[in-house]
């Protein structure tokens, strides 16, 4: 069974000279896309009900969760992203459900800081992040994408759909940037008709307080948030609305595969992003694996099904058969969901958004 409480699977590795990779030829898929960034869900649970992601309909009181022994072990975890680095990832994300859920997290970011060339990061929605932010920068991690869809309580309320405030998100991230995590990066999922008229306050707001706003095409993830293509509010309607008031200008990409366009305010205040997976689909350049919490891995957000490695990790597989398995599954790799999408697509059965992690 796994426990996080073992000091076998859980004790962080000593401090020294951190080991170069073993391999340095990256693995590539069939359209020649290397791995490069790994997020993996630390727990299926959250606190948030979102209607675009969590619906309170589906998951109600009654749902069923994994247990706790279903779920990867830190150190399984551990193990797993050291084999992933040896295969060329540069970025590991952590996310949920609500990642600081998980009991003792910045145990497992401490055990995951060991290796400086990683470059860490989580996702939240904040609802925590006031009480764990602290704690979380000592164990080692460096940024932070906190997640808010509105400035205007009763919406946000609406959208998370268990009545929590605004004022309480904002607490968590001017936490965290006491605690020096930067940058910090806020996520907002634009839904036509609930709160695309909360974009201009947001913009306003975070480009005051120094932090980077980056604004989701509301997605058909999974098959329980009644996505319908009327919903979706083209990045590039929110492009011309933000310039009409605060002119910007377009910013090179910080990587290759960068998910979000950048772009920068003219008078030099910072920066705002738009990910536009709907209306701009970048398959082309993904790089991207995600492994589910009970360690199924997932080479697309729309994927219909994993690839058990958790049956592996607790068989006694060598790090060798680990690594074979990786090759195996990102080697045949084809996904291009975005680029093929159309308004019946959303109808097969994909894996929900909140068991893997956006």
């Amino acid at each position: 069974m796994a426990n996080d409480h073992n000091p076998q699977h859980a004790r962080a590795p000593e401090r020294g000279p951190v080991p170069p990779r073993r391999q340095t030829a990256p693995l590539e898929d069939t359209r020649r896309r290397p791995l490069r960034d790994l997020r993996i869900s630390v727990t299926d649970r959250c606190n948030f009900r979102c209607t675009y992601c969590m619906p309170k309909e589906v998951f109600g009181k009654d749902f069923q969760f994994l247990e706790r022994d279903q779920l990867l072990s830190f150190g399984e975890i551990h193990r797993l992203v050291r084999i992933f680095r040896d295969h060329g990832v540069e970025k590991i994300r952590i996310t949920g459900g609500e990642p600081l859920v998980r009991r003792k997290l910045e145990r497992l970011i401490e055990m995951l800081a060991y290796w400086d060339d990683l470059d860490l990061t989580l996702t939240t929605n904040g609802s925590l992040l006031e009480q764990k932010a602290r704690d979380l920068r000592n164990a080692g991690l460096k940024r932070i994408t906190v997640s808010l869809d509105s400035l205007d309580d009763a919406v946000f309320k609406s959208m998370n759909d268990v009545d929590f405030p605004v004022r309480n998100v904002l607490a968590g991230i001017d936490a965290a940037a006491a605690a020096g995590l930067h940058p910090i990066k806020i996520n907002m999922v634009v839904k036509r008709g609930v709160n695309e008229h909360s974009v201009l306050g947001m913009a306003r707001f975070f480009r005051d307080q120094g932090h980077i706003l980056r604004f989701i095409e509301f997605m058909d993830v999974g098959a329980t948030n009644g996505w319908k293509m009327e919903h979706v509010v083209p990045s590039r309607e929110l492009v011309q609305r933000i310039d009409r008031e605060m002119p910007i200008e377009s910013m090179q990409p910080n990587y290759e595969g960068e998910v979000a366009e950048r772009w920068r305010y003219r008078d030099g205040s910072g920066e705002v992003g738009f990910i536009s997976s709907v209306t701009q689909a970048f398959c082309r350049s993904c790089t991207r694996a995600r492994l589910s919490a009970e360690g199924q891995l997932y080479t697309c957000l729309f994927a219909e099904r994993g690839t058990d490695f958790r049956g592996l990790l607790r068989g006694g597989a060598s790090d060798e058969e680990i690594a074979d398995l990786i090759r195996s599954v990102w080697t045949v790799r084809a996904d291009r969901y975005s680029e093929i999408r159309t308004a019946e697509t959303p109808k097969s059965r994909k894996v929900e958004m909140s068991y893997i992690g956006g």
